[in-house]
């Protein structure tokens, strides 16, 4: 059952946010985020029509979730997180993570900081391969689900790591499906497989797959990848998207701009409405 916090705000869902604060302590050798509030998301977001937040753990901040935690504190359960973890969690942490609104968690093998599919990587909990078989099963008593960030290669290992697990996929940034992607590519294949199995694919992060606004330049690998995902399309608009400097941020609005072209009237309601309130609340 929705909460009342829920109940009383409107109902569309941007479902891939960050936040940031400027005094938290980030990883060595990567960027520095300025500081990006809650606040300062909620009130766009709002103007915008978008009542709910999907909070993801960007790979500055690692396993350590805290502002992402406060964040979902203060948003008094109108939002939902995805957070990272490292497989020794304790059940305590993961039911607290629960109560708070979490619902997934996150590898990202695209960051120079984050997770690889390697077995047995050389950093310490590093492993997605490894951290996944240990928390899949853990996840899936929670109902919560997997998401990757992820590129075009990596898709076959994933959609097999996921033909053995009954958690959900969930593929950041459309699957990473760049337009250079030609179409006999064996990641096409494991999104097939992918979809199959339940996946979902976030239409998000236009600007990360080599395209720039209007991007359409992504037009037909929109419309293919929605052929095989169907009602499991969740739109994010990705804030406060740090490709870019802080004063040359894309227009709130830019960003669902591929979905309004190619997707039907009510594919756009699934997005933003009906799937990720299936998916996260």
């Amino acid at each position: 059952m929705q909460d009342a916090a829920i109940d009383r705000v409107a109902p569309c869902w941007d479902s891939h946010v960050h936040v940031f604060d400027a005094q938290a302590a980030v990883a060595e050798g990567h960027y520095r985020p300025a500081h990006r509030p809650l606040a300062d998301i909620e009130k766009l977001a709002r103007t915008n029509g978008f009542g709910h937040l999907v909070l993801v753990q960007p790979s500055v901040y690692g396993t350590d979730n805290s502002v992402l935690l406060d964040a979902l504190d203060a948003g008094q359960g109108r939002h939902r997180g995805v957070v990272v973890l490292p497989p020794s969690v304790d059940d305590a942490t993961l039911a607290a993570m629960h109560a708070l609104g979490v619902r997934g968690v996150r590898f990202n093998l695209v960051s120079p900081v984050g997770a690889s599919l390697t077995p047995g990587d050389a950093q310490e909990g590093q492993s997605a391969l490894d951290s996944f078989k240990a928390l899949a099963p853990r996840l899936r008593e929670l109902d919560w689900h997997v998401q990757w960030y992820a590129s075009p290669r990596d898709l076959p290992v994933i959609a097999a790591l996921h033909a053995g697990s009954p958690v959900p996929a969930v593929l950041d940034h459309l699957a990473g499906m760049h337009p250079g992607v030609p179409g006999g590519h064996p990641a096409w294949q494991a999104l097939e497989q992918l979809a199959a199995q339940g996946a979902w694919v976030k239409l998000s992060g236009w600007y990360r797959l080599g395209a720039t606004a209007p991007y359409e330049a992504l037009d037909a690998t929109l419309l293919k990848v929605a052929g095989l995902f169907g009602r499991h399309l969740v739109w994010g608009s990705d804030w406060p998207h740090t490709a870019f400097t802080p004063d040359a941020l894309p227009a709130y609005a830019s960003t669902w701009e591929p979905v309004v072209r190619a997707l039907t009237a009510a594919q756009k309601q699934d997005a933003w409405e009906q799937a990720p309130a299936a998916l996260y609340a």
